[in-house]
């Protein structure tokens, strides 16, 4: 088992090595050091409090919707649909936030704005999983069809009901009076409560799926649907479950791109985010203590690469470069080393 094991990380060690090789090859290409991309993304992401805070700011929401999708990749499910789970948890805070600005005092508004972010995730997610189970649609499929319905009511209502008074514009409604923030570390993007909130979520994560009984019937439904259905397990309840525990995750990290980050609603409040937690939780894979360092160093590289276009003239897409080949080489590994041990 040890040495299966050590086989194992010895594969993923090795393809992110030639992960790594293979995006300093493009670096070469593109007529760039490797050193100095790597210094200037390291200065971009840490070279102030300011963009260190910024750096945190990206990290939580992308934490906690990381941490959602573990639930339902322990499932066996992939939910493509977490970016619609996200926006429509966004618009949800922005509901409460424009009801209660007015007649609930500020601490109780931000309170519920996030908790029905988190229900209106959870309900996004659950219309998912109906699709998937009773409409015989799969979840990949249910959940990009969801995602266009979700950025398509956001669009409506911030070009609609909700548009800025006189104007309708991308940039989103009209931002919300600093009494609806949250409170940030002085004066940076990054909110202690936000890091309370993602700390939660990947505490929460870690004990359901490896200490308690939930967690073990959810792996058993993930490793075999058909086994689990005869040895008693519901696995409709568990299957389902999984897709409300995502949607209420991605649901709050969407209140927190509205209350912490963006502070209004924009057509794209999820900022792609959940495809980046995509790409963490497949890193991961069904280790939960590895998702806050994944999604760490995604959220530095993400905004240390915008410092590329500055001083080296590179586009900061090479982020997404440097992201999708790591999780292509990972895969690759993982692959390799199934078939190596299936093969012995």
């Amino acid at each position: 088992m040890g040495d299966a094991l050590s086989k194992t990380l010895s594969y993923q060690v090795g393809a992110i090595a030639l992960a790594l090789i293979f995006v300093a090859i493009i670096i070469v290409l593109a007529g760039a050091s490797p050193i100095a991309v790597i210094s200037e993304i390291a200065s971009g992401a840490f070279g102030t409090p300011g963009q260190f805070a910024r750096v945190i700011s990206t990290l939580c929401p992308l934490l906690i919707a990381s941490c959602g999708l573990l639930f339902t990749f322990t499932t066996g499910l992939y939910n493509l649909g977490i970016e619609g789970q996200i926006a429509f948890g966004g618009i949800a805070a922005t509901l409460i936030l424009r009801l209660g600005q007015d007649s609930l005092p500020p601490a109780l508004t931000l309170f519920l704005a996030i908790v029905a972010g988190g229900m209106g995730g959870m309900l996004w997610g659950l219309l998912a999983g109906v699709l998937n189970i009773y409409g015989r649609i799969n979840e990949i499929f249910a959940g990009l069809g969801l995602n266009f319905l979700a950025d398509g009511i956001a669009l409506y209502l911030v070009f609609g009901p909700w548009k800025r008074p006189g104007v309708a514009s991308m940039s989103g409604t009209e931002q919300f009076p600093e009494s609806l923030w949250l409170p940030t570390f002085g004066n940076t993007d990054a909110s202690p409560i936000s890091v309370l909130i993602a700390l939660i979520a990947i505490a929460l994560t870690i004990v359901v799926l490896s200490g308690t009984h939930f967690g073990l019937k959810l792996r058993a439904v993930g490793q075999n649907l058909r086994a689990a259905y005869v040895l008693g397990i519901p696995s409709i309840r568990q299957l389902l479950s999984s897709f409300a525990i995502c949607g209420a995750f991605a649901g709050v990290a969407g209140a927190l791109q509205v209350v912490a980050v963006f502070h209004r609603l924009i057509p794209n409040i999820s900022s792609g985010l959940g495809y980046l937690a995509l790409l963490v939780a497949m890193l991961a894979g069904m280790n939960a203590w590895l998702l806050l360092p994944i999604a760490f160093f995604f959220s530095a590289l993400n905004i240390g690469s915008l410092q590329l276009p500055l001083d080296l003239n590179l586009e900061s897409s090479l982020a997404g470069v440097i992201q999708g080949t790591l999780v292509l080489f990972v895969i690759l590994g993982k692959g390799f080393s199934e078939w190596k041990r299936g093969n012995v």
